[in-house]
């Protein structure tokens, strides 16, 4: 049975409430809401553990605020319980594995082919916590304390999902629901409301698979359950600003933005449901682009077509310098020597370096690599 906290409120009307938020997150477009208590102490050792061996890479801030992430109560104060809710992103036909197969094309990660998710669901985050409040002083309560998260605070937003029941933490480090796999984004309601908790986490059903371990490209993952983003292609390519390590370009292929090999070929994404929101689909043909069409953007075109994207966060000259490493792993062609050449007077050294790598591998036509375009799909 749920549990609450020690609280003067009756368990009907705090379970009133835990029913219709049932109601609100799925008429805001969620599939799953679940309750989760502030303890995560339990992730405290785990945590320190993974930092502690740098695999957070430049990512410092994932260092920063680390009493907040293990305690919920203290990013937002009052709160006693975190809302986790889930949203489908996977978008229709976008024929992942046959862009991957061809390395002339762009692979750019799903959750980023259209607009930005950071802004539709904290709006409706936002909504369903001012409907909750509502009915809480509806029925007599207390106007709650409450704030909502997308993946931008100290939250460590997987424990909490698989504490309220969303699902568990597989061997690739993300969320698999046994009925929907683990194409979804999360989001948090932090609250002072004491509502029923989940009292039982969903069984790892990962079993003897290591799929994700396996194909990962740049062999990302020391062990199961543990990743060491610095050669993560989602790491390298977004959050990494400076140079990409040499040894590691083959690897990734013709992916610029992001990687999701490791969710392809998992299992449970069998499963998935794709999503029905207008804003998660394809923009701008982003989901079947020729590289060298995207290496040829000018800025301006960059600023304009990713506007309302996630793929801003990289920016132009990150775009390019991604590109470049695909550019290079694409088999030799006179059209792609000229896009590269056509570039080599670009004002960034960053750039420039990638370029020049690309250019040697292009003009060595009689090298053959071990890998085609660094995949493991072949």
């Amino acid at each position: 049975m749920p549990t609450i906290a020690s609280d003067a409120t009756p368990l009907s009307e705090l379970q009133q409430l835990r029913n219709q938020l049932d109601g609100f997150a799925r008429d805001q477009g969620f599939q799953a809401v679940g309750v989760a208590d502030c303890d995560l102490e339990p992730e405290r050792q785990r945590f320190q553990q993974w930092l502690a061996k740098g695999y957070q890479g430049e990512m410092q801030w994932l260092v920063e605020n680390l009493e907040k992430r293990l305690d919920p109560s203290q990013l937002h104060p009052g709160t006693v319980r975190v809302i986790s809710l889930r949203m489908n992103y996977l978008p229709e036909d976008t024929d992942q594995i046959k862009v991957l197969k061809s390395p002339d094309k762009a692979y750019i990660s799903r959750y980023t082919l259209g607009r930005d998710y950071h802004k539709l669901i904290r709006k409706r985050l936002s909504l369903i916590a001012k409907q909750l409040q509502q009915s809480a002083v509806t029925l007599g309560l207390a106007e709650p304390n409450q704030r909502a998260f997308v993946d931008s605070a100290p939250v460590l937003e997987r424990p909490l999902a698989e504490k309220a029941g969303l699902g568990w933490v597989g061997k690739h480090t993300l969320v698999i629901n046994r009925e929907a796999g683990s194409w979804f984004f999360l989001g948090e309601i932090l609250t002072s409301l004491p509502l029923p908790i989940n009292t039982g986490q969903a069984e790892n059903r990962c079993g003897e698979c290591i799929n994700c371990l396996k194909v990962c490209p740049t062999d990302a993952f020391v062990a199961p359950y543990q990743l060491d983003a610095r050669r993560c292609i989602s790491y390298l390519t977004i959050e990494h600003k400076g140079p990409i390590p040499e040894p590691l370009r083959e690897a990734m292929g013709n992916r610029i933005f992001g990687c999701d090999d490791c969710q392809a070929i998992c299992p449970w994404n069998k499963f998935a449901h794709h999503s029905q929101e207008t804003d998660f689909q394809p923009r701008h043909g982003l989901d079947h682009q020729a590289l060298v069409t995207l290496f040829m953007w000018s800025e301006d075109e960059f600023l304009t077509r990713t506007e309302g994207s996630a793929i801003r966060r990289a920016g132009y000259e990150r775009w390019l310098r991604n590109i470049a490493v695909a550019l290079g792993n694409a088999p030799s062609s006179a059209e792609i020597i000229h896009a590269l050449r056509a570039r080599l007077a670009f004002p960034s050294e960053l750039v420039r370096e990638h370029i020049q790598w690309a250019l040697v591998r292009q003009c060595s036509p009689g090298k053959r690599r071990r890998k085609v375009a660094g995949h493991k799909w072949v």
